[in-house]
């Protein structure tokens, strides 16, 4: 998601800080084990690391950024695709050989498709530039072409994805205005199922996901998702964002964990958190915000919860004026990070 559409919360009280770590511990046992994914979005660290952004170990040793995110825990990385981004950063090529350093690190992988040249979010979903002209049915075979060409360079650099969305945050559709769901919701499932298609071709088990934000609004999910299937949408995962405050994540958290028990009950697909955030200054509420959101996916009924992410924790106060990471200036993790451990 678009860093500047994420909230920014002033640093809490001391009083707050205690409170968020020492009473909302999370009361729901895992119920999953190896296979469920703890993992972080990294589609900026190449542009980091190009500007000599340097990483840290929890005791100050310098260290890979990703080798510091698997000593917390985290056994999985997703990569945001844009189709012609400027300076290439989460272009294919930048995107492939991120993937490939992962992969060889063990993890792993997600691919998240904006299609779009920039971010694609609730709050914008614009077509590519060289996407700009065309109408709804060449849009579907840009979006099958542009996928298919992604996973095919993937898998030609020998990187297997588990994952792969379709949008980013598409909340109401996305390449607008030929793809809005409230406009059209039937062209909107057309562009999914373009999607779908098109990564089945080229990676058969890798499970396709549809993703929106406000993971607490059931509302929205029956919406969007009564629409989709209504219309012969295909997709295997059903993808959420959550970045609550300091003081609200407890509420949004019950929400959200009801929320995705209902999507279980009611459509049948797995489920994903595949974003989360927090104000980089709450680094204790933000562990026990992530350690009860992670016991609460993990407890999803029937072991359908596959796993939560956080949107790139590397990232600290100074970069590009996001504040909802998860490392300090100096880059080392902060303690929310130990969330993730087992």
């Amino acid at each position: 998601m678009n860093s500047a559409l994420k909230p920014r919360f002033p640093a809490p009280s001391l009083f707050k800080l205690l409170l968020a770590g020492a009473l909302f511990l999370p009361a729901v046992a895992p119920a999953r084990g190896a296979d469920f994914a703890k993992g972080a979005d990294v589609g900026w660290l190449s542009q980091m690391e190009s500007v000599g952004v340097k990483f840290r170990d929890v005791t100050g040793a310098p260290k890979d950024c990703l080798q510091v995110l698997k000593d917390t825990g985290i056994n999985s990385i997703r990569f945001r695709v844009w189709v012609d981004p400027k300076g290439g950063w989460c272009g294919q090529a930048d995107v492939v050989k991120m993937a490939v350093r992962a992969k060889n690190l063990g993890f792993r992988i997600m691919i998240d498709f904006h299609y779009s040249d920039w971010w694609a979010d609730p709050g914008k979903q614009n077509k590519p530039h060289a996407w700009a002209k065309h109408g709804i049915a060449q849009l579907r075979t840009d979006v099958f072409d542009h996928t298919a060409t992604v996973l095919r360079a993937l898998k030609a650099a020998g990187v297997t994805p588990e994952w792969v969305q379709v949008g980013n945050e598409t909340n109401d559709g996305m390449l607008w205005e030929d793809g809005r769901a409230s406009k059209s919701m039937g062209d909107f499932a057309g562009l999914v199922t373009s999607g779908y298609d098109a990564i089945k071709s080229v990676f058969p088990d890798a499970k396709v996901i549809v993703h929106i934000s406000n993971g607490y609004d059931a509302k929205m999910f029956r919406w969007m998702f009564d629409g989709l299937t209504a219309a012969g949408a295909k997709f295997d995962v059903i993808g959420v964002s959550l970045y609550p405050s300091v003081d609200k994540w407890p509420e949004l958290t019950a929400q959200c964990l009801a929320n995705l028990n209902d999507l279980v009950a009611r459509y049948g697909r797995e489920v994903m958190v595949c974003e989360v955030g927090m104000d980089v200054n709450a680094a204790a509420p933000c562990k026990a915000f992530l350690s009860d959101i992670i016991a609460k996916t993990r407890s999803v009924s029937g072991g359908k919860g596959l796993g939560v992410f956080y949107w790139e924790p590397e990232c600290h106060a100074n970069w590009e004026g996001y504040t909802m990471g998860a490392f300090d200036n100096d880059g080392r993790p902060t303690i929310a990070m130990d969330a993730f451990k087992d």
